[in-house]
């Protein structure tokens, strides 16, 4: 009976700091967002995964200025968030990105018992939220080691357990033109998102049959790479593009 109250203490906890943080996105960025492909009557309803592609910075709870309150409810009371152990190993980082999910759980870039303990924190009410391309993309495209942003295979096994409902892909425009790694943020930039929802056993069902001898893990790990690289509304290629 104890724990009960305790995690709701959490809850508001963290819903208080994401709602602030929401505010104060709203004060000084503008939001673009919009849906591709077919949309549910409401596609913020029964989430149960969320896939955030394009990875840039440590400065994207920003993103949270244009997302429903309830949907912020849920990353309160349900949110399952794996994080990198570099970051929330930092001492004010690190401290945030500890309260923006009721579990964050830091994960090595190794499929050790720290993955293990994301996996098993999923429960028939939980909301993954999950950057599965495992790092950041710096400003040069590449990652920090030179190397190209790749989705890794954690998701499948994220996929797998949750097994139903409805997972959101979002594609983030990227933030380097508001804050670049290691360099101080700017304000009042407009920040952009593109959201696709789908149905968790369709998609499963759909890898499944076209993995054939790459299996299903590479056939998801191609897939999301293939939809980021089409989706994401990249600040570069929209420049390219006018």
């Amino acid at each position: 009976m104890i724990g009960r109250p305790v995690g709701l203490i959490r809850s508001v906890m963290i819903f208080s700091l994401l709602i602030s943080l929401k505010i104060m996105s709203r004060l000084f960025y503008r939001h673009d967002f919009a849906f591709i492909g077919p949309r549910p009557n409401d596609p913020w309803k029964d989430l149960r995964l969320v896939v955030f592609l394009n990875h840039t910075s440590l400065f994207e709870p920003v993103f949270i200025g244009g997302v429903p309150n309830r949907w912020v409810w849920r990353l309160a009371a349900h949110g399952v968030v794996p994080a990198a152990d570099k970051t929330t190993g930092r001492f004010f980082v690190g401290l945030i990105f500890k309260f923006v999910a009721h579990h964050v759980i830091p994960i090595t870039r190794e499929r050790d018992h720290t993955w293990f303990a994301v996996l098993q924190k999923i429960d028939p009410h939980s909301m993954v939220v999950i950057a599965p391309e495992g790092r950041m993309k710096r400003a040069n495209g590449l990652d920090l080691n030179g190397n190209p942003m790749t989705v890794r295979g954690g998701i499948a096994d994220i996929l797998l357990a949750v097994k139903e409902g409805r997972m959101l892909l979002a594609y983030s425009g990227g933030l380097h033109h508001v804050q670049v790694p290691g360099h101080p943020p700017r304000i009042f930039r407009t920040v952009r998102m593109r959201f696709e929802n789908l149905e968790i056993a369709e998609y499963i069902a759909v890898m499944t049959a076209k993995a054939g001898s790459e299996g299903f893990k590479k056939t998801v790990m191609k897939d999301l790479d293939a939809r980021r690289d089409a989706y994401a509304p990249e600040e570069g290629r929209l420049a390219e593009t006018a």
